[in-house]
């Protein structure tokens, strides 16, 4: 039978609706169990572990999650088939999302030996460089529900309305796992002494350093922002990580041309002049230059993406960077 320490974490577990811990014990006590030769009692217990998982999976995410959004208005759930071998970033970056999905799937180990994984992150860089995938592409590879947060709704003028909507987010946090993102993070998080700051701005920043500071669901909260220099210092402590996005380099520019357009040009297309024709744009108005010269070809008829094609489209994207 399990051992008394087992028997002892599982009514804790279950107490504190940890469900992940209380999967992780049983499915330790079916071991223990097997070692002792009661193979049919292991057996019936990994068994219900995986009906419990298939269960949790199929129906409180989904069914939670469209009533938390249709009832408040604050959140937009979504479940998200990206992953993040097609984003392309950094190797920093790409270590640093892949420890994140690590310690994610080894939550209950982790947590075992008191440990928490990384569940906080703040993305900073420019816009179009892959922020907004990359929350997409964590709720993908985790099989997670997406909720972004709809800031237009969460804040308002009316004193304490903001603080309110937010407690709701943050209780949506504790009962449904997910990720939830919250972009252009600088409207909710800016200096608290900013000489453009107003009171309701004060209030909404303090209850949502409280309320992170406070939150130990197993939801990922993800924060994505244009503007590093304008968010309170008080914010990045409450952080697990930092992760700093930049514009595509060399290397990454041809990475993300040749994902696009390899079965729209012929071979020997010479990728390596492209890099110097693309300098200040994002990965995202590169993808956009690939897709606008695929759509000459099919629309005129040409049989393949020419260089001339891709030159003309970046030099439109450069041209449009001029007015913003």
């Amino acid at each position: 039978m399990a051992s008394s320490e087992h028997l002892k974490a599982l009514i804790k577990s279950h107490l504190e609706d940890d469900d992940d811990r209380f999967m992780s014990l049983t499915l330790q006590v079916a071991a223990h169990e097997a070692r002792s030769g009661h193979g049919q009692l292991a057996k019936d217990l990994r068994d219900i572990v995986e009906r419990a998982k298939k269960r949790s999976y199929q129906t409180s995410p989904v069914s939670i999650a469209k009533g938390i959004s249709d009832d408040s208005g604050l959140l937009v759930a979504s479940h998200p088939k990206n992953r993040l071998s097609d984003l392309v970033v950094s190797e920093k970056v790409r270590y640093q999302l892949d420890r994140v999905v690590k310690e994610q799937r080894f939550m209950s180990r982790l947590k075992d030996h008191g440990l928490s994984p990384r569940r906080r992150l703040l993305l900073v860089g420019p816009p179009g460089t892959g922020k907004t995938y990359t929350a997409s592409a964590l709720a993908g590879e985790l099989d997670y529900p997406l909720f972004q947060v709809r800031l237009d709704s969460l804040i308002t003028k009316f004193m304490g309305e903001s603080s309110a909507k937010l407690r709701q987010v943050f209780n949506a946090i504790t009962d449904v796992r997910g990720v939830y993102f919250f972009d252009e993070f600088d409207a909710l998080g800016s200096e608290r002494h900013g000489s453009n700051d107003v009171g309701e701005a004060r209030r909404i920043l303090n209850s949502f350093l409280q309320m992170i500071e406070e939150d130990h669901s197993n939801s990922l909260i993800v924060c994505a922002t244009n503007h590093i220099e304008a968010l309170d210092t008080a914010l990045f402590r409450r952080f697990d990580d930092v992760i700093r996005y930049a514009l595509p380099s060399e290397e990454e520019i041809i990475r993300l041309y040749k994902a696009r357009l390899s079965n729209h040009v012929s071979k020997g297309f010479q990728w390596s002049k492209i890099p110097v024709l693309c300098e200040g744009l994002s990965n995202a108005e590169v993808v956009k230059s690939a897709d606008e010269s695929i759509k000459e070809s099919l629309i005129y008829g040409h049989k393949n993406v020419t260089l001339n094609m891709l030159k003309k489209s970046i030099s439109d994207r450069l041209e449009m960077r001029k007015y913003f």
